[in-house]
């Protein structure tokens, strides 16, 4: 069971973006329009005005500030690394012919799908409850893993829709399971509009939230213990002094959105954000 456990760590540790092994993919091949998370409008295809010559963000440390908010709470989930360095073997897309590039930017928004679903796969199968499906966790992700080693012409044509809903009967099942122990009524929310919800102390103990907009939302204090999180949409949600342990399917990205406190209980797959700790 240790081993078990220590290679889902070593997976997980995989599924985060690492800049310094990527071309900056994220702040070239994906676009962004002004707005509360971005401060000015920007193309798909087109380098971010604050990108440097050596792939690096010249205002990181000041992002928020500057108005980039949305920088702030993306991960590519490890795409980015697994492109520049895997698919293109190293080569730097500013330097090469331009068909290089574009197929680069079209390749890492699959990229990043297909490294989600890993992350959330590597979840499952940490899950004991899931022990039932286990078996069937365990090829989607080797198979995911194979699409992920693709060639370029290969990912750019590859059908990742139909993948994710292949992947996603899984993590439902998984969900049903992971939650069947927990006591209580387990409430259905999934896909709720929940934005500016008052949920202030609210039991959501082994809720499905799959795809809730929870943004806004006040959560102070509520109990998400067991809680399905995939998909749902934490912006600026209040989690001050909220218990999430347990909590499965909960990304990092999805934390970085929200607000939260030196109170709130997270599980062990994510890390508090260090922006919280100025609002404590």
């Amino acid at each position: 069971m240790l081993n078990r456990m220590r290679d889902h760590q070593a997976e997980r540790a995989e599924l985060h973006g690492d800049c310094e092994r990527c071309f900056g993919l994220c702040c070239v091949a994906l676009p962004f329009a002004a707005s509360a998370d971005f401060a000015v409008d920007k193309a798909a295809g087109t380098p971010c005005r604050n990108l440097r010559e050596d792939h690096r963000c010249g205002i990181h440390a000041r992002l928020r500030q500057k108005g980039f908010t949305g920088c702030t709470v993306y991960d590519c989930f490890g795409a980015g690394q697994q492109v520049s360095q895997i698919t293109f073997g190293g080569q730097d897309w500013r330097t090469g012919p331009p068909e290089r590039a574009r197929r680069m930017f079209e390749v890492f928004p699959v990229v990043r799908q297909l490294h989600e679903l890993l992350w959330y796969l590597t979840e499952a199968l940490a899950l004991p409850a899931a022990r039932p499906v286990h078996a069937e966790l365990r090829k989607a992700l080797e198979k995911t893993e194979e699409l992920t080693g693709g060639t370029p012409e290969e990912l750019a044509g590859l059908d990742v829709a139909a993948h994710r809903q292949e992947v996603n009967v899984l993590l439902l099942r998984t969900s049903e399971l992971a939650r069947a122990g927990t006591k209580g009524r387990r409430k259905d929310r999934r896909g709720a509009d929940l934005m500016g919800a008052r949920l202030k102390g609210a039991d959501l103990r082994g809720a499905s939230l799959r795809g809730a907009y929870l943004i806004a939302a006040d959560l102070t204090g509520a109990d998400l213990r067991g809680a399905d999180l995939i998909g749902a949409d934490l912006r600026d949600a209040d989690l001050t002094d909220a218990d999430l342990t347990g909590a499965f399917f909960l990304t990092q990205p999805q934390l970085n959105a929200a607000r939260g406190s030196a109170g709130t209980r997270l599980p062990g797959s994510v890390t508090r954000p260090g922006h919280w700790t100025a609002q404590v």
